[in-house]
């Protein structure tokens, strides 16, 4: 009795870690695929346009200031900086937007799709007013706020951040923080 109790131990243990020895690897795989990275600048030249299509113009932009994150699909969440002297944006634009997985900024749900952001200071000194645009129409999606940046971090014109570093969007001295949504 003892001996066949044993047995059945022993070959419960084996089938518990072949099965842990295939579903490990089927947990990484699918927890790598969720994991972001800062993008290369090879991938964001590949995604951003050298002329952004805002409304009815199509405006430079400062690919030097390209800053996004890509996820283990491929996906990825992307700005630079729009160059809008010359333009009708009349101040409303200062960045672009291509979104390819749903992300939700300063509480603004941004579906995958292009947008056009600008912002202005607010009463506070420390804060910004961001407002986001659909780029193709230039319909308002929704305004967030940045708050100065704790410290003194180096001022960037647009840095994306990997949600493991800080899941925040900086402006300058400024940061809106981001939450990715699971699709």
């Amino acid at each position: 009795m003892i001996r066949q109790t044993t047995r059945r131990v022993l070959l419960y243990g084996m089938l518990a870690s072949g099965m842990l020895a295939v579903l490990c690897p089927l947990a990484l795989a699918a927890q790598a695929q969720k994991a972001w990275r800062q993008a290369t600048d090879a991938e964001l030249a590949s995604l951003l346009p050298a002329r952004a299509p805002v409304e009815k113009e199509h405006i430079e932009t400062e690919m030097r200031t390209a800053s996004g994150i890509v996820n283990g699909r491929g996906q990825t969440i992307a700005g630079v900086v729009l160059l809008t002297a010359g333009y009708s944006a009349d101040g409303k634009y200062s960045h672009y937007l291509v979104v390819q997985a749903p992300v939700k900024i300063g509480g603004i749900l941004l579906k995958p799709g292009e947008y056009a952001f600008g912002w202005t200071r607010a009463m506070a000194a420390d804060t910004l007013r961001v407002r986001f645009h659909e780029a193709a129409t230039g319909a308002l999606i929704g305004t967030a706020d940045a708050h100065r940046m704790a410290g003194t971090p180096r001022v960037e014109s647009l840095h994306i951040w990997p949600p493991s570093d800080k899941s925040v969007i900086q402006i300058g001295r400024f940061a809106i923080p981001y939450e990715l949504v699971e699709e």
